[in-house]
């Protein structure tokens, strides 16, 4: 991500994904212009969820698991564990495989894609990253992935 400190973390492309993931469910407007609008190159709200928990079985234990190695620090752990409990109880409901409007008409979505936001901004601003630029396609992600 063009401002990170891309390998400064001993997991740095686990965080890569967890970032790209929250930055992806938390932000309304993408969500509509490219997810709801089916735009390729960015997956889908299952592909974000699988990003998030993938490596890290967020899905199973906290964040704080992995402060130190992927997260700076207990506030970005907090902010994390938040962000995945939200998305995880919609996912649960609505199922993984629900297409995309499910999801965001979900009435729990507004809460889920706000701590998104939240766990976005401060893992953006802590990387050194602005946080309004609009997320990066999956393949720029993984390019990234294998640069460094």
């Amino acid at each position: 991500m063009d401002g990170m400190p891309v390998n400064d973390m001993p997991w740095w492309r686990w965080r890569a994904n967890v970032r790209s993931a929250l930055h992806m469910l938390s932000d309304a407007a993408f969500q509509q212009t490219h997810w709801l609008a089916g735009r390729p190159g960015y997956g889908d709200v299952t592909d974000a969820v699988y990003r998030l928990v993938e490596d890290t079985w967020l899905d199973h234990w906290s964040a704080e698991k992995y402060v130190g190695a992927v997260f700076r620090d207990a506030a970005e752990a907090a902010a994390v564990d938040a962000a995945v409990l939200r998305v995880l109880r919609i996912v649960h409901q609505v199922g993984a495989d629900a297409p995309v409007a499910a999801y965001l008409e979900h009435p729990g979505w507004e809460e889920a894609r706000q701590a998104a936001r939240e766990a976005h901004v401060l893992l953006a601003a802590n990387d050194g990253e602005d946080p309004e630029q609009p997320p990066r396609s999956l393949d720029v992600l993984a390019i990234m992935l294998r640069a460094a």
